[in-house]
């Protein structure tokens, strides 16, 4: 199912690209960079479920300080801050770590890492990213609840989650929200950045089924020809799939998710893991909803390889039947058996 949702976004990015004369190579790119990522997940897990996402964390807090477009003159900071990949990758860290000490058995280890997770919100304070910080604090708070939360009920309320952010993000894009309520959140979004979702609602609006195409949206937005500097996107994903690729595009975003909280749902590995990288997908989401956060291949790349450690099946004697009472192991043979 997932090969068949992520092969259709490719192909859709390149059927609006063709009749709007787009570009989808960014598209095609974070395709890859989720699968690749995904893949790789579920082998590290299966080998290293501690040590594999224990480097995810470190590997991801890296990139988030050294990487270039955490710099405040970046034109991916400027002027509406560090919303983008610097949270997105911190927030992918503290899940990594949350998820290493669940699977951990030693105590100290446990301890340790669950201490890397309080360094990754403490480093988004010292970067600026107000968001990584509120966003890097809610997984690790979700992280101490997983483990007396039942799977279901726990991904339903992510899902819930995320449904509300996205809802809120098109109602304010529409000004379908009170004037008291949208000049509060015009205040903490910017309105530079409320300006470019009301252009991109335009666009879907004008072309609801093929959208502009691909990576038109810095062409056609009056809002980005008057920004200096700007990096061409109106920093929300759906609301960019929307005005480039339609409401097809978005559908197909929509239930890729779906499909991320499915295998959660059903992978092998302890309820805590399997919520805890949940919250981080969540997190990484409703960043996505008021960001840039997937126009980055590190975090595409990065969502993909969380997903796959948490829902890899671990080479030992022992794992945990998703069919069972949650925190019951079942015997199985080992796959080399």
């Amino acid at each position: 199912m997932g090969v068949v949702l992520l092969g259709a976004c490719a192909a859709w990015s390149l059927v609006t690209a063709a009749a709007r004369g787009g570009r989808p190579e960014g598209v095609l790119l974070a395709v890859l960079a989720v699968s690749a990522g995904y893949a790789a997940g579920r082998i590290c897990g299966a080998l290293l479920p501690v040590v594999a996402p224990g480097a995810g964390a470190l590997a991801g807090l890296g990139l988030a300080v050294a990487a270039p477009h955490t710099t405040v003159s970046s034109p991916f900071v400027s002027p509406l801050g560090h919303t983008g990949a610097t949270a997105a990758l911190l927030v992918l860290s503290a899940g990594a770590a949350c998820c290493a000490a669940w699977a951990a058995r030693a105590p100290g280890l446990r301890f340790g890492l669950r201490l890397l997770a309080v360094g990754v919100a403490v480093t988004a304070g010292v970067l600026g990213s107000i968001t990584g910080v509120v966003a890097c604090t809610g997984v690790l708070l979700c992280s101490l609840a997983a483990a007396r939360m039942p799977r279901g009920p726990g991904l339903a309320g992510l899902a819930f989650v995320t449904a509300l952010v996205t809802a809120t993000t098109w109602a304010t894009a529409g000004k379908a929200l009170p004037s008291g309520l949208t000049a509060s959140l015009e205040g903490r979004l910017t309105p530079h950045r409320v300006l470019l979702w009301h252009d991109a609602l335009g666009m879907a609006r004008a072309e609801p089924l093929l959208g502009a195409g691909p990576g038109r949206f810095g062409e056609l937005s009056p809002t980005v020809a008057q920004a200096l500097p700007s990096d061409d996107k109106p920093h929300s994903a759906p609301l960019q799939l929307a005005a480039e690729q339609g409401l097809i595009g978005v559908a197909l975003l929509a239930t890729v998710f779906c499909w991320v909280l499915y295998v959660l749902w059903r992978s092998p590995r302890a309820t805590p893991v399997v919520l805890t990288a949940g919250a981080a997908l969540t997190a990484l989401a409703a960043i996505a909803m008021v960001g840039n956060a997937l126009s980055f291949t590190t975090v595409t790349a990065g969502a993909g390889l969380l997903a796959g450690m948490a829902t890899a099946r671990p080479l030992t004697d022992a794992t945990e039947d998703p069919g069972a009472p949650d925190g019951v192991s079942v015997r199985r043979p080992a796959p080399w058996a």
